[in-house]
């Protein structure tokens, strides 16, 4: 279905409306958990999970400690590093400044407007598997997404059991075709447990995220990676006070081996609605090389003579196949939309 096209001022009312209700959200919050009278000296530490108009926040090995947040301050997400002050008496703490974010990563809402919904991001993991049956064009969209946001990128090929000699070459092509471009490729199996170790290894002293379509088994690798997940929900939800099944924007896990996991469907699923082709283009490492070299200075790379990406694709220099799916997503941006995430 298409996007809702939104004038300026509908824009404008729409959010002040969203506005409202998260104040709401926040008084309501902050009467059901008061600030504590008592704050003690403002500190660093790192939000862990957000859930309406309060968020999570962890000082080094310490437990998290709910907390509101100065209404002056732009959306938290999980991962911000924030300086906080903690509860002396009863009540909750409160963040009163966000550090400056070493990465972002951002999606487009439905309402016109792009939202934060990671931060300090070290590692993008992008997960894909024989069945579903994988598409070079939609790990592409990640892998864009990814280049734009100065994410590094790693592809994760989940359920490697279920290569079989009806899909074994595909999924070979793919895997080599993304190793030439120069991104590690990872194979796993979530049931088996093959690959956890190597996975889990390549994990450590960073902060990752999951991202691919349904179906791949994101899930199954978040609990294979942190069986103890379910448990850890469980005492947030404690802290929290909103009961077993509260439903949070994200989480921040720990890792074994020193690193992070958040976990977020906002995350997992996005699009490219807010880009423009330029762009598009930044975002394919090998395009975005050769796009200074062709003949015309606006070359579009559709017809004119003289296209270093057309000429590259045709002697087999880069891959016909991603700069296919480059036309295909460019096909796809709406110029309009555009406008009005970037208005």
């Amino acid at each position: 279905m298409a996007k809702r096209k939104l004038n300026r001022r509908q824009r404008w009312r729409i959010e002040k409306i969203q506005q409202e209700r998260r104040d709401r959200a926040q008084r309501k919050a902050e009467r059901a958990h008061p600030t504590a009278a008592d704050l003690g000296e403002e500190q660093e530490g790192t939000v862990v999970a957000h859930f309406g108009g309060q968020v999570l926040v962890e000082a080094g090995d310490g437990a998290p400690t709910r907390c509101h947040f100065r209404a002056n301050l732009e959306q938290l997400v999980v991962g911000d590093r924030v300086i906080w002050q903690a509860p002396r008496s009863e009540g909750d703490g409160v963040v009163t400044a966000v550090m400056p974010r070493a990465t972002v990563l951002k999606r487009p809402d439905n309402y016109g407007n792009l939202k934060p919904v990671a931060a300090n991001l070290d590692r993008l993991l992008v997960v894909f598997a024989p069945r579903p049956e994988p598409s070079s064009a939609l790990l592409d969209r990640y892998l864009v997404a990814a280049e734009l946001s100065g994410i590094p990128a790693t592809l994760v090929l989940n359920k490697a059991d279920l290569v079989a000699p009806d899909n074994a070459d595909a999924v070979a092509r793919l895997v080599a075709l993304y190793q030439d471009l120069g991104y590690p490729v990872l194979q796993v199996s979530a049931t088996s447990r093959d690959g956890l170790a190597e996975l889990s290894h390549g994990l450590t002293g960073g902060t990752v995220a999951f991202v691919g379509q349904s179906g791949v088994g994101k899930s199954s690798l978040v609990n294979a990676l942190l069986p103890e997940a379910e448990l850890a929900v469980g005492a947030l939800s404690d802290v929290s006070g909103l009961g077993q099944h509260t439903t949070t924007t994200a989480r921040l896990f720990h890792l074994e081996g020193g690193g992070h996991l958040i976990d977020s469907p906002g995350i997992r699923e996005f699009g490219l609605w807010h880009i423009d082709e330029d762009e598009l283009l930044r975002g394919y490492r090998e395009l975005a090389a050769l796009a200074g070299h062709c003949r015309f200075r606006n070359c579009t790379h559709r017809h004119e003579p003289g296209c270093a990406l057309r000429e590259a694709a045709d002697a087999g220099r880069i891959s016909a196949e991603r700069l296919n799916n480059f036309f295909q997503i460019a096909a796809t941006l709406d110029e309009q939309a555009r406008q009005r995430y970037h208005s």
